[in-house]
C-alpha cells in the first residue's frame, strides 16, 4: 500500500495562527524507512494513531511518544517508522503555539517532545478528532471549528515582533533584518527577545531558514537552473548558496532528490 499524503491550508479566519493541516496514512507498513527531516520554520502538533516513530535529533536514536510538539529545528535530523504510518499534524505559524498555549518556544528549539499533560488536556478534542476514522476533510472542518471557538479566549493582538516575522516570510527571508526593524520601528534587543521567546530562534537564523525553504519551491521545474535559483533565492553567489543548502540538508543541491516522495519534500514543496 502506498503512503498517502494529505495537506490543507488553514482557512483565512485561522491563518494568522495556523499554516496548515496534514495527514500521512499507510497501513501495514512493514519496511522500516529512514527519512531526513529538514527545517521549514513552522512548529507543529503531531498525533500518531499508528505505530510510533524513532528519531535521531542530537546524535542518538530514541522512541517518540504518540502525541508530540515539535519546536523549531536548526538543522536536519533523521526519522524512521516502526510499523504503520498514520499521523495527523497541525503546522502553526512560527508564533502560533506561543500565542495559543503560552509555550516558551526557546525551550523547544531542536526538540520534539511529548505533549505536556496540561496542554494535552486542552487539545484533547483535537487529538480525538485527528486520530479518528473521519475523512481528512471532515477532521479539518471539526478541528477548525474547535480553534475558532478557542481563539475567542485568546489575546490575538499582533506585536511588532510578529510583524517582523510576517515580513521575513513574505519576503522569503531575503530582506535584511535591520531594514525590517526600521520599517516597523522595533529595537534590535526587543526583536531578539521576541523571537527567542515566541519563535525559538534568532531573527537572523529564522530568516536563513525561510530563505532556504523557498529554494524548494523554486526548484520544481523539470530543468533546474541553479544560477537562476541562486539569484532568485537572494544568495550572493553559487558557492554561498551551496554552502547554505548543505548546512541545512547535509547534501549538495545538485544531488538532492527534489521530486522524490519523501517527508521532507512533502512539507517543503507544498
Amino acid at each position: 500500500m502506498e503512503r498517502k499524503y494529505f495537506q490543507k491550508e488553514a482557512s483565512p479566519k485561522l491563518s494568522d495562527l495556523i499554516k496548515s493541516f496534514w495527514q500521512i496514512d499507510k497501513e501495514k507498513e512493514i519496511t522500516i524507512i529512514r527519512e531526513k527531516i529538514i527545517p521549514d520554520g513552522y512548529p507543529e502538533l503531531i498525533f500518531h494513531y499508528g505505530d510510533h516513530y524513532r528519531t535521531n535529533i542530537n546524535g542518538r536514536w530514541q522512541d517518540q511518544a504518540l502525541n508530540l510538539i515539535a519546536g523549531q529545528i536548526k538543522n536536519h535530523f533523521f526519522l524512521e517508522n516502526t510499523g504503520e504510518s498514520k499521523i495527523f499534524g497541525i503546522k502553526f505559524q512560527p508564533w502560533g503555539l506561543n500565542k495559543l498555549f503560552g509555550i516558551e518556544m526557546s525551550e523547544l528549539t531542536d526538540k520534539v517532545i511529548e505533549v505536556p499533560d496540561d496542554i494535552l488536556e486542552v487539545v484533547h478534542k483535537i487529538k480525538k478528532t485527528g486520530t479518528s476514522s473521519l475523512s481528512f476533510a471532515n477532521k479539518v472542518d471539526e478541528i477548525e471549528n474547535w480553534f475558532t471557538e478557542y481563539i475567542s479566549y485568546v489575546n490575538l493582538k499582533s506585536p511588532k515582533g510578529q510583524k517582523a516575522a510576517e515580513l521575513i516570510i513574505e519576503n522569503h527571508g531575503k530582506t535584511d533584518i535591520k531594514l525590517i526593524r526600521n520599517e516597523i520601528g522595533i529595537s534590535e534587543r526587543t526583536l531578539e527577545r521576541y523571537f527567542k521567546s515566541k519563535i525559538g530562534l534568532s531573527p537572523k537564523y529564522y530568516s536563513r531558514i525561510i530563505r532556504f525553504a523557498h529554494i524548494f519551491r523554486l526548484a520544481q521545474s523539470d530543468k533546474i537552473d541553479w544560477l537562476d535559483i541562486t539569484f532568485l533565492a537572494g544568495f550572493y553567489d553559487q558557492s554561498h548558496f551551496i554552502k547554505n543548502f548543505k548546512e541545512f540538508t547535509g547534501e549538495d543541491p545538485s544531488k538532492y532528490g527534489f521530486h522524490e516522495e519523501t517527508l521532507a519534500n512533502f512539507f517543503l514543496i507544498r
